[in-house]
């Protein structure tokens, strides 16, 4: 495994599991929970200690039940939860309630990564809610804070007004949508970027040259797209139900892409 370390200095694993749908039936983002980790457990067989998830997607708990299950240390796993901001603030308390449930459902005393899920049009809110998560940074409750989906213009709220320069932007960065300009922007503030659904868009067309490059090396197309991003020192948090598939988003650190396979998945 590869590590980055966060402005922080607090380091995370280049490769994590994506959550959004564990434990639900049909696999379906607004599946009801079907009450076991299957998913979650297979993750920590393969080998997967770094798990992203959110308070949007109602499951935490099976990331909790399944981290302790394992009876493997709290402080062997890296935990990401989000704020869900979708429909916009609700106030002081409603973010103090929220954080402590999502403590509660995790079944950790702590979280090692806290971010605000979605930006929205009130500067003044964003700025108080982001004042919360350094209060939460500051007493050791969060090991790290950051955002997911903010742009240029509201990190650069929280790096102007903001006491504590955000860690992660967790964005969408992948096939057809790179995102190049944002991730530069986030490194050049010493922001860390991690992609959401880093194998998704990927069309007929890419995959014929994913696959092609694939093929130099043994690796799959999925395996091509994930080591892309890592060797821009992008975080990827991949998500399977497939054990196998699993594993394989983990094994791409055995090969190295040249710079024409680059330019080439670039150009995608």
């Amino acid at each position: 495994m590869k590590y980055i370390k966060l402005n922080n200095d607090v380091e995370i694993s280049v490769v994590g599991s994506g959550t959004n749908t564990y434990g639900k039936e049909g696999n379906q983002f607004s599946g009801a929970l079907r009450g076991d980790t299957q998913e979650v457990d297979w993750a920590i067989e393969n080998g997967y200690r770094h798990f992203d998830s959110a308070q949007l997607y109602v499951n935490e708990e099976v990331v909790g039940k399944g981290i302790k299950k394992s009876s493997l240390p709290r402080e062997d796993f890296f935990i990401t939860t989000k704020l869900n901001t979708r429909e916009g603030y609700k106030g002081a308390d409603w973010v103090h309630a929220e954080i402590e449930r999502s403590l509660k459902k995790l079944e950790t005393d702590y979280v090692d990564l806290f971010l605000i899920h979605f930006p929205w049009d009130n500067p003044d809110e964003m700025l108080e809610t982001w004042t919360i998560l350094e209060d939460y940074y500051n007493r050791g409750v969060f090991k790290s804070i950051g955002v997911s989906n903010f742009e240029k213009e509201h990190l650069n709220l929280l790096l102007e007004k903001g006491n504590i320069k955000p860690a992660v932007n967790q964005i969408k960065s992948q096939v057809g949508h790179w995102n190049d300009e944002l991730i530069a922007y986030n490194k050049n503030h010493g922001i860390a970027t991690v992609a959401w659904s880093p194998l998704r868009g990927t069309d007929e067309k890419a995959m014929q040259v994913l696959e092609e490059i694939g093929e130099e090396y043994g690796k799959t197309y999925a395996q091509v797209i994930l080591r892309y991003q890592i060797e821009r020192d992008v975080i990827v948090i991949p998500k399977s139900h497939n054990k196998d598939r699993q594993a394989q988003s983990l094994d791409i650190f055995d090969f190295e892409l040249t710079k024409t396979d680059r330019e080439r998945i670039a150009a995608l």
